[in-house]
């Protein structure tokens, strides 16, 4: 079988981490071993901070809620659990909407369940 060499394939795969780690600081994007850890950190950092953005996102829709609710007397927590008595099927994510956008709608939702 013939010999390969793989130079080229090096050099390619040392071009593209390289370009991935453009605008990082110090030896990290200047140096292959240390991008590659690098780029090792950061795909890790991606992948726990896209689920802490989710958990993130659904603690402002409660505040929101609970915000407009505090005004017209009620807790969030009673609120909830009284949608959930009638069977009315609107996530925290409509509800924080409707609260912010539309707070007519809000209070018509509210008389429904108190």
């Amino acid at each position: 079988m013939a010999r390969v060499k793989k130079g080229v394939n090096a050099l390619k795969t040392r071009r593209n981490v390289l370009k991935q780690v453009k605008g990082y600081r110090f030896g990290r994007s200047k140096k292959e071993r240390m991008a590659y850890e690098a780029i090792a950190h950061a795909g890790a950092y991606a992948f726990a901070h896209r689920r802490d953005k989710k958990g993130d996102a659904r603690r402002l829709w409660n505040v929101r809620i609970n915000a407009v609710l505090r005004d017209k007397g009620l807790s969030y927590s009673k609120f909830i659990d009284s949608l959930k008595k009638n069977n009315i099927d609107l996530n925290r994510k409509m509800l924080s909407e409707i609260a912010t956008s539309k707070p007519e709608t809000f209070s018509r939702i509210v008389a429904k369940v108190s």
